[in-house]
């Protein structure tokens, strides 16, 4: 079997980004640039003033004291979005607002505060240093300046930024649409009150909900029969109308696991199936018609799991993000941990985090079975046991993979 590390690199080296495509800046939100973005012009774009006050020139207020203030002659008023037509003479001030440009012959401007003013005359009553409370052209961005570069994540602070050097349309790349498809005939839906032998189908629902959160737009699909021919039609239309296929249960070797056959018959060049992991040892992955098709294991934790680890990091390269992996620290683990036998298997194990004297500690969140749902409840991280580790002891260091943080981070 391949080893974790291995799978996760296969799956990545099959991707590619999307086409890139120009959407309205207020659709880019949570969307990753698919090109280096320049300002086509300085920002601010002309010299302009960060307070209300007056306009004057540094040197008119040389050797202003309490004793001795200075006094300038107001020769007018100038608001935000006006324009002084003339420029300042020396030995006088214009009262300006916050965001007006700079009138020609001023460099400084005192706050209104500051002041002892009336309608014609202000007194300054001490120095005033050369360009004082201005904001020049170009001091946030120079023209041709880097704004965003390729595979940036879009925050509302970009957003800003575009917004503020004009652009109106950002090229970036889209959305990717995933197939969610849910096998079983003992699956039934969540409002509905199981019967003998049936389950209520968590997967649907928390994988729909991951792919959701990390950008992508699920398009679950109706459960999906136990049956050669359901799984094969559920598969065809997903393909053709989907970015990424994800199917959950039916990836084993039992007698009505149909999904491997499903994609034999449709043509699905496989790349692997099974890997040295626990939970999620069944998981296989296909290309169909260049599209990726993951089969995850149906235990509800053993789904999640191989979303975080997998489908996540592929999904953020097809969309173009250039960071794909949540941060990974070094970490304490509390309790002892041991494995059954030696397996030569990854574990991942769910566990809540918290820093503590600048350390990370993890604390098991419970019974670590592949069914047990719960236990992601208080998970904020998965503590990563390798291959050739049999047993943490408590206080031992493991490898933590922190998923409630963002890759940037």
């Amino acid at each position: 079997m391949l080893k974790f590390l291995e799978a996760r690199q296969i799956v990545l080296e099959r991707l590619a980004p999307r086409e890139p495509k120009r959407v309205p800046l207020a659709q880019a939100l949570g969307l990753a640039v698919a090109e280096d973005l320049h300002s086509p012009e300085p920002v601010p774009p002309f010299t302009n003033s960060a307070m209300d006050g007056f306009a004057l020139r540094a040197s008119d207020c040389t050797g202003a004291t309490q004793d001795t203030p200075i006094r300038l002659r107001v020769t007018g008023d100038l608001a935000a979005g006006s324009v002084a037509l003339e420029p300042m003479a020396p030995g006088t001030a214009l009262r300006i607002m916050t965001g007006a440009p700079m009138p020609m012959g001023a460099d400084s401007v005192i706050p209104i505060e500051h002041t002892r003013h009336d309608a014609d005359w202000v007194e300054l009553a001490k120095p005033l240093r050369l360009g004082a409370n201005v904001r020049l052209a170009g001091e946030d961005l120079p023209e041709g300046g880097l704004v965003v570069k390729l595979g940036t994540t879009l925050r509302p602070g970009e957003i800003g930024v575009l917004a503020s050097t004009g652009f109106a349309e950002v090229p970036v790349f889209p959305r990717a649409r995933v197939a969610i498809l849910t096998t079983g005939d003992e699956l039934v839906d969540c409002g509905t009150r199981p019967g003998p032998g049936q389950i209520r189908d968590a997967n649907i629902h928390a994988l729909s909900a991951q792919i959701t959160a990390l950008g992508g737009i699920p398009i679950p699909f109706p459960r999906v029969v136990d049956s050669r021919e359901g799984v094969e039609a559920a598969l065809r239309q997903a393909i053709e109308s989907c970015d990424m296929v994800l199917t959950t249960g039916g990836v084993s070797v039992g007698d009505y696991d149909f999904v491997k056959p499903g994609l034999e018959a449709l043509g699905a060049e496989p790349v692997f199936w099974r890997v040295a992991q626990k939970p999620g040892g069944p998981l296989g992955f296909w290309m169909l018609n260049r599209k990726p098709v993951f089969g995850i294991p149906g235990n509800p934790v053993a789904a999640m799991l191989m979303v975080e680890e997998y489908v996540r990091p592929a999904l953020r390269k097809m969309m173009g993000f250039g960071h794909l992996f949540r941060p990974e620290r070094m970490g304490i683990l509390e309790q002892a941990w041991r494995k059954s036998g030696p397996d030569g298997k990854v574990h991942f194990l769910r566990v809540a985090v918290r820093e503590k004297d600048g350390l990370l500690h993890a604390s098991l969140t419970g019974p670590q079975g592949s069914g047990i749902l719960s236990s992601m409840l208080k998970a904020n991280a998965l503590a990563v046991i390798r291959e050739d580790e049999d047993a943490i002891p408590a206080g031992g260091a493991v490898l933590l993979h922190l998923s409630e943080m963002t890759e940037s981070e």
